[in-house]
């Protein structure tokens, strides 16, 4: 057999993970970060580079020493650099197995060098075809074809080769050559498998722009998805389901899955889809807000002039509720904020705010009975939804829908009564319309003073929730308004809304029996809105 010196040397200290030597580095990268560091590291512990174009260019600016891959091969870049790494030259080295006698002799015969690291990114296809008005040649372009094969070639043969794909890599993969000359196994075999998903995501991001050439009314006819594991949880929504954390690495929004978490236990599942739907509350509103969650409804919600009001006045809506929910928060979270959730009776498992301030975190980890365990996660601006489409897994397949994140436009509602809204009710029926799109269907809300005193969420019949978020408001009903998610089919819920001293309504109108609703309103006075738009959300 042929082995390296150092391969030889490791094989007796019994370490031949670290096998074999790392003599020759081929690099071609379209994102050079950090690659001029990353590369004299290499060159300073003796390593050869090998490259091409403006790879090559870039790092003899740095005065990095670098043999032109054409060259060694023999054979000229061409096509405006479409072929110049395909060739058995370059394959052979990147492919042949080190401790298998007839790859090393047929290396030997064709005069073929060893490539024992190959560092390669690939060209910018999906940024490309994210700018406006890209042509299909311009995207076209972008398709890589020598990159993802060096990549796939590499990855596959890690047992000897090392495949680098991201900047991120670069600094481990330095030390250890640096240490040992050599990469572990382990390393090579976790850079593999990121290379396989590196070159599948690319592949994924070409085929979906293909389909959306052929989209039908923005759907296209694939989709494909990438998502990497963040990590794993607990346990499911019960204790005998498993659960992982998955991120998608295309969003570039403000997300709970990129949140920091500064404080208290891991998240859980649970923890993860409801602080989720209170950050979606909260970021619709311009002023200070707080949502308060428990099982993925609101029992509590306000807005305010400060974001202590509004947490005083979120958990005020349902404080029996409000015991072990989860908080979100639009403001950075200050010290009178924190004080009001230091205050004894109160128990909060989880709170998503943009930030927390010093003496915030201060109080929060040391003044409340639940100080070492309350999960703090700093989501950072949250701006506006981004997430354009919505996603439902059915058994055997998926639903996609738009996701409900449009604004309803103020100027296309109607006042459909004889009674017109003051402008306080007007207030609260903002209110109210915002709050109710997030609310399990049949959802009523009933607002008063920009505050959630009682919801009726997921009820089969209409009437039932309006009963139910009567029932939470209590005493607290009379003056308030009442907002419902969709149409009502009778004038029932309205008639109990009036006996219980709901001033206003707001709804999407679209019932057959519209005229129904209307004339119940009118008999009681009570003004009445039409949206024209509906939110379900099953």
């Amino acid at each position: 057999m042929v082995f390296d010196v150092l391969y030889v040397k490791y094989l007796r200290k019994g370490i031949a993970m670290h096998l074999p030597r790392v003599q020759r580095a081929l690099i071609s990268v379209s994102d050079k970060s950090g690659l001029a560091e990353f590369a004299r590291g290499l060159a300073a512990t003796g390593v050869e580079i090998y490259s091409t174009g403006g790879t090559r260019k870039s790092l003899e600016s740095e005065g990095i020493p670098v043999r032109d891959v054409s060259a060694y091969t023999g054979f000229p870049e061409m096509m405006d650099g479409r072929l110049k790494t395909l060739h058995p030259k370059v394959f052979g080295g990147l492919l042949c197995r080190h401790d298998n006698p007839e790859d090393m002799k047929a290396l030997k015969e064709h005069g073929i060098l060893t490539f024992e690291l190959v560092v390669v990114n690939l060209y910018p296809f999906e940024a490309t075809v994210a700018k406006p008005n890209v042509t299909p040649a311009e995207a076209i372009e972008k398709i890589d074809i020598g990159g993802p094969s060096l990549v796939r070639a590499a990855a596959k043969n890690h047992a000897f080769t090392t495949i680098a794909t991201s900047a991120k890599q670069y600094p481990e993969i330095l030390e250890q050559i640096k240490a040992h000359g050599a990469t572990t196994r382990e390393l090579r075999e976790k850079l593999a498998a990121q290379a396989f998903a590196h070159t599948a995501g690319y592949d994924r991001a070409i085929a979906a722009y293909f389909a959306g050439q052929q989209a039908e009314e923005g759907f296209p006819g694939t989709i494909g998805m990438s998502y990497s594991r963040k990590a794993v949880l607990r346990y499911g929504e019960n204790p005998h389901q498993k659960a992982a954390l998955y991120a998608d690495a295309k969003s570039a929004g403000t997300t709970l899955v990129s949140a920091v978490q500064l404080h208290g236990k891991e998240l859980s599942y649970n923890n993860y889809l409801d602080l989720d739907s209170a950050l979606e509350i909260v970021r619709s509103f311009a002023e200070p807000a707080v949502s308060v969650i428990k099982h993925n409804n609101p029992c509590g919600a306000a807005a305010a002039g400060t974001l202590a009001e509004a947490l005083r006045k979120g958990l005020a809506g349902d404080p029996v509720s409000a015991f072990g929910s989860v908080l979100g928060m639009n403001r950075v979270v200050d010290a009178a904020t924190a004080e009001v959730l230091a205050e004894p009776g109160l128990f909060v498992e989880a709170i998503a705010a943009p930030d927390f301030s010093p003496e915030a975190l201060e109080i929060l980890t040391t003044k409340p009975k639940w100080k070492a365990n309350v999960r703090l996660m700093k989501v950072g601006d949250l701006g506006q939804a981004r997430q354009p489409w919505a996603y439902r897994c059915i058994d055997g397949g998926l639903l996609v829908q738009g996701a409900d994140v449009l604004p309803d436009p103020e100027a296309e509602w109607k006042v459909v009564t004889e009674a017109k809204p003051s402008e306080s009710q007007m207030a609260d029926l903002r209110f109210g319309w915002a709050i109710v799109r997030h609310v399990k269907s049949n959802a009523i809300v009933l607002c008063k003073d920009r505050m959630l005193l009682g919801t009726g969420a997921g009820q089969m019949s209409r009437v039932d929730s309006t009963e139910i978020a009567i029932k939470k408001a209590g005493d607290r009903a009379p003056g308030s308004v009442m907002a419902s998610d969709a149409f009502f089919p009778f004038p029932d819920s309205i008639e109990k809304a009036a006996a219980a001293g709901v001033a206003a309504v707001i709804q999407p109108g679209g019932s057959v029996k519209d005229a129904d609703a209307v004339a119940a309103c009118n008999r009681f006075q009570l003004p009445m809105i039409f949206t024209g738009r509906r939110h379900f959300k099953h």
